[in-house]
């Protein structure tokens, strides 16, 4: 079977190299019984792959369990997995299956597995090994024959080098690995997912299609998309219900993309077409620069003050910090950084290291008051032109005391 079969058997919309691949990896290892560790960023779509797999394998007339390790209770999961004795704990009135015994001949679908307990991590990894269990509270081992694949969204070698999972199992779980790419590395893709969804939409509520412009489109394609396919049909299901108008250009995309926004300085007006992540990254880095320079400027200060000042030594090997790192304010556009000798120059004063902290909350203020004041104290607008959320902008106001 081809992949464009196999994408619309299954419905899976797009044409990039990594979904490709991924789709290749399922239906090559699918009539194997290796092991399938599935990852990728939540929202991506896993959970289909399980099913590729488990329809292409010789299992597809066996039972298939799909099972959430995340939303399961960690002191019923042993149980549900397993199963238990009658009166192996309080509440067990009756003998169960678990979730292993009854997919024996199948397949079992282990989702978000890296939310696991340790002890569960355990038995899972017997099973894997062994094919045996044991329910709980019994002694007796038990057999099953099930192909086992697994997801998770959770960078499992940092869950390993945390100690909370085990990294046998990662590695008998990792036969094959197939990465489900995200929606930002799909770029071309996301335009035809969209359309799909509101096809569905004005399908089932017999309403007009949705149409985005081309600047829409751009947005769209542009998007960071931390949720992936889930937060595209979220937002497609909201734009279709809400908007009068089905032509959508890029303002009104844009109220549906939340911006996961920092409390991050205001140091500059919004420009057109730029990225608000890519800006928020710069002013978080060159605010930490700033506390960085100013706290040396503070050390530099009181090692130099507790000195003798009569004695005019010069720097030496053992205390290079002495020459101070200085930010050029006279050209900001240069970019130049200066390292200067204090006692070549002039002495560093305590207002003057004060000072420089305290400029980045003042530029700050000002351009909180001056939006506001364009905007006629219409705090929504002025937290557009900002790039900040209104809950942000309230606070700053509150922060700086900035009469309206």
């Amino acid at each position: 079977m081809d992949i464009q079969s196999i994408k619309m058997r299954f419905g899976i919309i797009g044409n990039s190299p990594y979904l490709f691949r991924a789709i290749d990896v399922a239906v090559q290892v699918a009539p194997t019984d290796l092991t399938v560790l599935v990852t990728g960023e939540s929202g991506t779509g896993k959970e289909v792959f399980p099913k590729i797999i488990h329809q292409l394998s010789s299992r597809k007339h066996g039972h298939y369990i799909a099972v959430n390790c995340g939303a399961i209770p960690e002191g019923t999961i042993d149980s549900e997995l397993f199963g238990h004795e009658k009166g192996s704990f309080t509440g067990a009135s009756d003998s169960r299956k678990g979730y292993f015994e009854v997919a024996s001949g199948g397949t079992i679908f282990l989702d978000e597995v890296a939310e696991l307990p340790i002890s569960t991590q355990v038995r899972l990894l017997r099973v894997l090994e062994t094919g045996e269990f044991f329910k709980v509270g019994s002694s007796k081992v038990q057999k099953t024959d099930v192909r086992v694949v697994a997801a998770t969204n959770v960078n499992i070698q940092k869950a390993i080098s945390e100690g909370r999972f085990r990294e046998d199992l990662y590695y008998r779980l990792n036969s094959v690995p197939i990465y489900i790419p995200p929606l930002r590395e799909r770029k071309d893709d996301i335009h035809l997912i969209f359309r799909k969804f509101a096809s569905d939409i004005a399908e089932k509520y017999r309403m007009p299609l949705l149409k985005l412009t081309p600047d829409a489109v751009e947005v769209l394609e542009n998007y960071y998309w931390p949720g992936n396919i889930r937060q595209l049909k979220n937002i497609t299901e909201q734009i279709s219900i809400i908007e009068p108008s089905k032509e959508i250009n890029g303002e009104t995309l844009k109220k549906y993309l939340p911006h996961h926004q920092k409390d991050l300085p205001v140091l500059y007006n919004k420009k057109e077409n730029e990225s608000l992540s890519e800006r928020e990254l710069l002013y978080k880095v060159l605010f930490d620069m700033q506390k960085d320079l100013t706290e040396l400027k503070r050390v530099v200060y009181s090692n130099i003050n507790t000195e003798d000042v009569n004695d005019q030594q010069k720097p030496t090997e053992d205390f290079p910090v002495k020459s101070l790192i200085h930010v050029n304010h006279d050209e900001p556009e240069s970019g130049h950084i200066i390292i200067s000798n204090p006692q070549e120059n002039h002495p560093i004063t305590e207002s003057e290291v004060i000072g420089e902290s305290l400029s980045l909350q003042d530029n700050e203020r000002e351009m909180i008051r001056k939006a506001l004041s364009r905007h006629r104290g219409k705090r929504k607008a002025a937290a557009n032109e900002l790039g900040i959320s209104e809950r942000t902008l309230y606070r700053k106001i509150k922060e700086y005391n900035i009469k309206q």
